[in-house]
């Protein structure tokens, strides 16, 4: 009879996969032994595993040159990180090795990007797009990095009147002069991506400006509230920044909220899109950029079948199409991957404390953490990750609901992605069982205020970094200690 977890699994999925695999009843995730992890760190516990970020970088970016010989697309593709799905250092350390550029949100990802700097890290030729609704603030650090000599730094107008903010600090502290040179392409050539641009050499600052795309009939409201409406962008660059000196105009941005999938609405915008890009090139000689944003999902389900491949290719053969009948040279794509990037890095284990049979039906396992403060994204928007027992695979299943330790009753979780309920092994006397949701990399430290107050008080647990030396031997690092009542207390003002 094949009552045993790992029957559950075989017969439910293709498995192994890549990232996981079993040995005597234990899971391996990278092939890391994630019980002897445990042993030595305990749970609860945050990982990240570094090689999976630098593999993901260069899948993107070979999706997208095998995509861009396929369909003889004449530009160049260029990887952008999205910083705001993950700022911790060694997440940025790690994502630099591979030759990207960076894309920042608010004030304080300037200062990150001069730290970096600083660190040697990157240097002033890097390409910096800078996204988000921008306070004065904001818009002042990007105006001082171009001062300071960050000669590819490019501001993406969410409005017009950050456009006359940024108008008027320029004015009022004009730009230092800049060394000449191509910007560098994506895998270093000489090929500039965004094509004629000099690297600030003349004073003039790079320019962007963000479509604000039409949502999903599903949505509360029609239009996304960020950017500039399709109707106005090419009057408002013949009106403003054409005839303005300080100014070159090179991308066009263009995001929609459920990513890139394969469906009617997302076609449609993006034809938008590129037509939009069309209209400008045709009075904008100095455009050549497209930026389609983020999108590709990280892989939240052992059942997942995005097709990669095919929608690098098609993304391609649909902008090519749009602007071969235009009589519009392609642009050079850009693109901010960050949940893709970053995601399937990170794991977050627990340890089963106890469990309680509540009614006839509904037993709960209770975690010794919380999903609101560790997994936030489980409670706040009903996202769903891959999650797995590390332990006990050999033994006899049951269905149960998590709970966690606050005194929240939206503090749990009860349905996996593929299926609206969640199988478990038994718990064993004297022997505890441990849990691991898997690809829980992006966000999830950042809205659940690390270092912070938790709610109910629960604390921050350790963050462990893996990595692999040389010999392919897995290394680990603790990061972070579990958060101490002393800092809470200091922070309450206690």
């Amino acid at each position: 009879m094949k009552n045993k977890y790992y029957d559950l699994i075989d017969q439910t999925f293709d498995f192994p996969q890549d990232e996981f695999r079993t040995e005597e009843g234990e899971l391996y995730f990278h092939d890391i032994p994630l019980m002897e992890i445990i042993k030595q760190y305990g749970t609860p516990l945050k990982i990240t595993y570094l090689p999976k970020i630098s593999s993901q970088i260069q899948r993107a970016k070979r999706l997208f040159n095998v995509a861009i010989a396929k369909t003889d697309y004449r530009g160049t593709y260029n990887y952008c990180y999205c910083t705001k799905s993950s700022h911790f250092a060694f997440v940025l350390e790690e994502a630099l090795k591979n030759d990207i550029n960076l894309e920042t949100s608010s004030a304080f990802d300037i200062n990150l990007i001069q730290e970096l700097h600083n660190q040697g890290l990157i240097d002033k030729e890097k390409i910096i797009v800078c996204n988000g609704f921008k306070k004065e603030q904001y818009i002042e650090n990007i105006v001082g990095i171009f001062n300071d000599g960050f000669c590819n730094v490019i501001p993406v107008l969410d409005n017009k009147n950050e456009y006359y903010m940024l108008d008027q600090m320029m004015e009022s502290t004009p730009p230092a002069p800049l060394k000449g040179g191509s910007l560098p392409g994506s895998d270093g050539a000489a090929h500039p991506p965004l094509r004629g641009a000099k690297g600030g050499a003349e004073g003039k600052m790079n320019l962007g400006i963000r479509i604000a795309s039409e949502e999903e009939p599903k949505f509360d409201f029609y239009t996304s509230r960020l950017g500039i409406r399709y109707n106005d962008i090419v009057s408002f660059y013949e009106e403003q920044i054409k005839p303005n000196p300080k100014f070159r105009f090179k991308m066009l941005h263009f995001f929609i909220n459920t990513g890139i999938r394969d469906t009617a609405y997302y076609w449609n915008e993006l034809a938008k899109c590129v037509n939009v890009y069309c209209d400008l090139k045709r009075v904008c000689p100095e455009l050549d950029s497209l930026n389609i944003g983020g999108g590709f999902p990280s892989k939240v389900s052992l059942a997942a079948t995005y097709d990669y491949e095919y929608m690098a290719e098609e993304i391609l053969a649909q902008i090519k199409n749009i602007c071969t009948l235009r009589g519009v040279e392609e642009p050079n794509i850009f693109t901010e991957f960050g949940s893709f990037t970053v995601g399937e890095s990170g794991a977050t284990l627990y340890s089963i404390l106890d469990q309680k049979q509540q009614n006839d039906r509904e037993l709960w396992y209770m975690i010794d953490s919380s999903f609101i403060t560790t997994l936030p994204d489980t409670w706040g928007i009903n996202q769903r990750f891959i999650m797995l027992p590390i332990n006990h695979w050999d033994c006899e299943y049951q269905r149960v609901f998590l709970g966690g330790l606050t005194c929240d009753s939206e503090d749990y979780y009860n349905a996996d992605s593929h299926a609206n309920a969640i199988f478990l092994p038994k718990l064993q006397k004297d022997d505890p069982l441990y849990i691991g949701f898997f690809h829980t990399g992006a966000y999830q430290e950042s809205i659940g205020g690390y270092g912070g107050i938790q709610h109910c008080l629960i604390p921050a647990p350790k963050h462990v970094i893996i990595d692999k030396d040389e010999n392919g031997e897995y290394t680990t690092k603790l990061f972070a200690k579990e958060q101490s009542y002393k800092s809470m207390l200091k922070i309450l003002g206690y």
